[in-house]
């Protein structure tokens, strides 16, 4: 997959501060993509409160006046919220998680697709996890926050199965970012006990399948989960 030619195509990463989202961008680049990383954070190329619809709605705006179109989204903005029991699990921690993990990519999917009709073109990569297929235990925010991006995915497949556009998910077991410091070590050795290949993946490997669904070699499956798990998924 080192071949992929991205020449041309202009790539959003949301939430692409993180671990992953950095190795995202490292590999569009490193195919010819002009990659715009949204983020809260300071080294974003655009700052953006991804849960808030008038401030992604103007991103989208100004990346489509200086660039003319876009091609590529790929959403990576999650946090794992508290690993607690359900009783401990506050209201605002909940529709945090939620806001972070689904409603930023319902926004950036429903800001990228108006573009990506009229040009009849794009890829639309979202970050989903296992979690959201099978439930992590005391993690009930983000399974439920994962679960919806998985079925988000599943909806605007078919919807926009008429046109040109893909859009796929990945499920990813635990991958060795900073995002695993929001757990617990209890929770960390549990999801880890739960991988066959008895490791965490690599933010290379997610890196790696983003690219190729991005990619136009990825023409036949939308709608479509994509576990990268090291043999957790049983199904």
């Amino acid at each position: 997959m080192t071949g992929l030619n991205f020449e041309g195509r202009i790539a959003v990463i949301s939430g692409g501060c993180g671990g992953i989202g950095r190795a995202v961008r490292e590999r569009l680049v490193a195919g010819g993509a002009k990659v715009l990383v949204w983020d809260v954070a300071d080294e974003a190329d655009e700052r953006v409160d991804l849960t808030d619809e008038t401030a992604v709605d103007e991103a989208m705006a100004r990346l489509l006046a200086r660039h003319g179109r876009i091609d590529v989204l790929v959403n990576a903005a999650g946090i794992t919220g508290p690993t607690v029991n359900i009783e401990q699990y506050s209201l605002a921690d909940w529709r945090r998680v939620l806001d972070v993990n689904l409603t930023s990519t319902f926004l950036c999917c429903k800001a990228a697709i108006t573009p990506m009709r009229q040009q009849n073109g794009g890829r639309i990569v979202n970050l989903a996890s296992i979690a959201g297929k099978e439930g992590n235990a005391s993690m009930t925010g983000y399974s439920a926050a994962k679960a919806g991006v998985i079925a988000l995915t599943k909806s605007l497949g078919k919807e926009l199965a008429g046109t040109e556009i893909r859009v796929n998910a990945i499920a990813p077991a635990v991958i060795a970012t900073d995002l695993v410091k929001q757990m617990t070590e209890e929770a960390y050795r549990n999801v880890l006990a739960k991988i066959p290949l008895g490791r965490a993946g690599l933010p290379k490997e997610v890196a790696a399948l983003v690219a190729w669904l991005a990619s136009d070699e990825c023409s036949f499956s939308t709608g479509a989960v994509f576990d990268l798990s090291g043999g957790r998924a049983t199904y």
